[in-house]
């Protein structure tokens, strides 16, 4: 680094260009940023992120983050019971909530199946998710991964596991995002779009 600056700083910046998105730059003006701040926001930010990482950890049931044994959406004895949404990680089981729109259960798979990087079934919660529903009597599952090639793998897997228990299994729906336009769209969206249409 070029970067005349004393070591405490240029330390600093190397950790904070680890962070995804984040370069030289942008690294520099976090770190110049932390300098100028108040002692007590710095303070504060470290003991954020070291307590972060002593408490939180996975919940035993769904696999959500929490800091007790199971997650608030687990212990909730408001939500819905026999459906489960089937995510591949906690930040997309965080989106869906953000909608309001699914008052069930969720499943984190912790990732998605992935010949080229070795993630096979048996790296995933995919036993635990097949224990889940015939012990919770789970009469819909929703798979809700991400719609490129390893999410629509993992989705295509599951639905032949999971068919011969008898449940529902659905997919999230495809196409045109609100306040899209067509003449925007690719081919491969608009052709699910189609496909997808609903009975009005």
């Amino acid at each position: 680094m070029s970067l005349i600056c004393p070591p405490s700083i240029k330390l600093l910046i190397e950790e904070l260009k680890r962070l995804p998105g984040i370069g030289d730059r942008n690294a520099q003006r976090l770190a110049f940023h932390l300098l100028d701040a108040p002692r007590e926001r710095a303070e504060g930010l470290a003991q954020a992120l070291v307590r972060m990482k002593k408490t939180v950890k996975h919940c035993r049931r769904c696999f959500n983050l929490t800091e007790e044994d199971l997650c608030s959406i687990c212990m909730d004895e408001g939500r819905l019971e026999g459906t489960l949404c089937v995510v591949q990680g906690p930040r997309d089981l965080m989106a869906i909530e953000g909608t309001g729109q699914f008052k069930g259960r969720y499943h984190v798979l912790m990732g998605v199946l992935s010949p080229m990087r070795g993630v096979s079934p048996e790296d995933l919660k995919v036993a635990e998710l097949l224990s889940r529903v015939q012990e919770e009597g789970v009469r819909e599952v929703i798979l809700a991964t991400n719609l490129d090639v390893e999410g629509e793998a993992t989705a295509s897997y599951l639905v032949s596991v999971m068919k011969p228990l008898g449940i529902k299994v659905s997919r999230i729906a495809r196409g045109i995002p609100i306040g899209g336009s067509l003449e925007h769209a690719d081919t491969v969206t608009l052709g699910l779009a189609i496909d997808g249409r609903s009975e009005l």
